[in-house]
């Protein structure tokens, strides 16, 4: 396993690490569905062995997933290794009885809370979990303030910030002044992070780094569905009705698939090498953490690790996805 420092910090980390959304399970915040497929904890025990077994130190979770249920689970599985790990999590999409996420009240609850939930006495990374600080931003002064705080407090090593435009990145980065910004990227979309990219010229000139979620775009870069029958997905699964889910966008996307699977091989592990390595290559991206419910998948992603691409196959993958952005 490669390992990047993740911006001017000095944490390191697992070029794949793994993400842990869908350890909470169904979930709704505020009515909305926000969470994954319930998962079971013996077969994400037996995925986070191997994966700590073969150079996994990174793993990124929220508040909101499953409203603590990740993070305590997390921490079940890990025991006593949870101090050798690197451990993000997120504030900001769950809101308690606040008005907003981003109180700063509110954050330093949820930042104790994660604390107890992960059984540790520091974040590694803690992260904004998104860009919506109120109108007109009246929440952002003082979440910045209580974050920085809690910073100097020791109770978190680095300041995270996702978001899911350009224009919030732009925006709020100056003021937040994080180490590390995080969204979705995959071959199939990676405008943050691509060569002259306004993200990417914040990235360069402030020297973060990037972490990608989503980078096998759900499963969608794996060839796991078929454009005649499309994934149903039940209620409280976020994926439900999802327009990249639908037979429409499978048909435009199979196509696409079909060049990968030429080029790199049809077995699952070829095309996982193919979408994280992909990532991999930009310099900037931190680490990638495709999701996973169980050790046949953490599998098919660490066979990726320690194998990048060259220049040709980064550019062949890049031209089959041209224009999907």
């Amino acid at each position: 396993m490669n390992y990047r420092t993740l911006g001017t910090t000095t944490i390191r980390v697992s070029e794949i690490s793994l993400g842990c959304w869908t350890m909470g399970g169904l979930n709704w915040v505020n009515g909305v569905p926000n969470g994954w497929a319930n998962v079971d904890e013996k077969e994400i025990a037996g995925a986070i062995d191997y994966a700590v077994d073969h150079g996994v130190n990174h793993f990124d979770t929220a508040d909101v997933y499953g409203n603590g249920r990740s993070e305590r689970m997390l921490a079940r599985i890990l025991g006593k290794r949870t101090n050798d790990m690197i451990i993000a999590t997120k504030v900001g999409h769950f809101p308690g009885t606040a008005e907003h996420a981003y109180d700063p009240l509110h954050i330093r609850h949820q930042c104790e809370q994660s604390l107890k939930n992960l059984s540790r006495q520091h974040i590694d990374v803690y992260y904004f979990h998104h860009g919506d600080f109120g109108e007109s931003d009246y929440y952002l002064d003082d979440a910045v303030t209580v974050m920085y705080r809690l910073k100097e407090e020791g109770k978190i090593r680095a300041v995270g910030q996702s978001a899911y435009s350009n224009e919030d990145f732009l925006r709020v980065v100056p003021k937040v002044k994080p180490d590390v910004l995080q969204s979705s990227a995959s071959a199939m979309d990676d405008h943050y992070i691509a060569d002259g990219s306004p993200v990417r010229k914040l990235l360069d000139e402030r020297k973060m780094s990037f972490v990608a979620f989503g980078p096998l775009g759900q499963g969608l870069l794996l060839g796991k569905y078929s454009k005649s029958n499309p994934p149903a997905f039940e209620p409280g699964d976020h994926r439900a009705n999802a327009p990249r889910f639908s037979g429409e966008n499978l048909a435009k996307l199979e196509p696409k698939l079909q060049r990968l699977k030429e080029k790199f091989g049809s077995r699952s592990e070829n095309l996982a090498r193919a979408a994280l390595q992909y990532l991999l290559y930009y310099k900037v991206t931190g680490a990638v953490i495709p999701g996973f419910r169980n050790l046949a998948q953490v599998k098919v992603n660490l066979t990726a690790a320690d194998s990048p691409l060259t220049k040709e196959e980064f550019e062949f993958i890049k031209n089959v996805f041209t224009g999907m952005q």
